[in-house]
């Protein structure tokens, strides 16, 4: 029997390998630059060159390898479609490319989903079946598993919780990403700042605001800045309200938010709560639910993509890692 696993996640800055066990504990880790200007071609060298650097001397140990990649990408296929942070990524078959050279089963996810399958292993999800996952960074983005199984969709693209579109005045259609992704928060405090609001955040930035970004804001919030936090408070509001809609659909156990915006911690984890509670249609919703911190930080995406292949991409029931721990 297969006993270790490859991990990879495909990042905009870095590359990291790992090899796993078969019950997830961590057994080599390697990473490097990713220097995605240089293209796909040098990227997906690099990814190999790093996959060898963890490969056991015995390949016929390995079930497999995961690939967490940024989406749009179609995990049917293994095709990058045309991830933002990765230019020149433009209908890229990453799964055939690996598997060509290490003639081993691959599978390739969306990060946000293989961030739900590492909650749902190994963290704040553990022993869960209906889980949504959220994450709140330079983007949002989400992941879904649903009576134990990831929903992909009929092309992999499932689940796409910050492309939601909402309106947030008359006529103008924005999205949960646009209104509460890092970005969004740094333009609405600098926008604020503009119309003259007072606020400790140009001391933070030498006066140039173009320099303030989502930890700007969260640090002048925990200092108790009235600006920053009515902002992370807005953030917060508005992923709650995403929140309800997911729980409408999918009627999840609980809902995992990560991502670098939530070191916010309550700033804004408490209007995202109190959000779901003053918008959910019938207290039913929510009675058994948990909203709760993402527990595995900088791991996610590793642990994420050796669940993606203890789960044969997703396609297997998540009750399959239980029998592995």
């Amino acid at each position: 029997m297969s006993e270790q696993i490859i991990a990879v996640d495909l990042g905009g800055t870095q590359i990291r390998a790992a090899r796993y066990d078969s019950e997830l504990n961590i057994l080599q880790r390697e990473s490097t630059l990713t220097q995605a200007a240089q293209g796909p071609q040098a990227t997906v060298k690099r990814m190999k060159a790093y996959i060898d650097k963890v490969m056991p001397a015995d390949r016929a140990e390995v079930q497999g390898i995961g690939i967490s990649s940024p989406g749009p990408l179609n995990p049917k296929t293994g095709v990058v479609i045309a991830p933002p942070n990765l230019p020149g990524w433009d209908n890229v078959p990453l799964g055939d490319m690996i598997a060509d050279t290490f003639e081993l089963p691959v599978y390739v996810a969306n990060d946000a989903n293989v961030a739900a399958l590492a909650e749902a292993s190994k963290g704040a999800a553990q022993g869960c079946r209906h889980v949504v996952y959220i994450t709140v960074s330079t983007g949002i983005g989400s992941g879904i598993i649903s009576d134990g199984r990831l929903v992909s969709g009929q092309a992999g693209l499932a689940a796409e919780l910050g492309h939601i579109p909402v309106i947030v005045e008359t006529n103008k259609v924005s999205s949960i990403e646009l209104e509460a992704a890092g970005p969004a928060i740094a333009r609405r405090a600098q926008a604020a700042l503009s119309e003259g609001a007072a606020s400790m955040l140009p001391e933070l930035v030498a006066g140039d605001l173009k320099r303030i970004d989502a930890r700007t804001v969260g640090k002048a919030a925990a200092a108790g800045d009235a600006l920053s936090i009515a902002t992370l408070a807005h953030a917060g509001r508005v992923i709650g309200l995403a929140i309800v809609t997911t729980v409408l659909l999918f009627n999840p156990e609980i809902v995992v938010v990560g991502g670098g915006v939530t070191k916010t911690g309550d700033l804004l984890f408490a209007p995202m709560r109190q959000a779901v509670a003053d918008h959910i249609l019938d207290g039913a919703f929510v009675k058994d639910l948990r909203i709760e911190r993402a527990a595995l930080g900088d791991d996610v995406a590793l642990v994420g993509a050796a669940a993606l292949v203890a789960t044969a991409g997703g396609n297997l029931d998540i009750s399959e890692l239980d029998k592995r721990f």
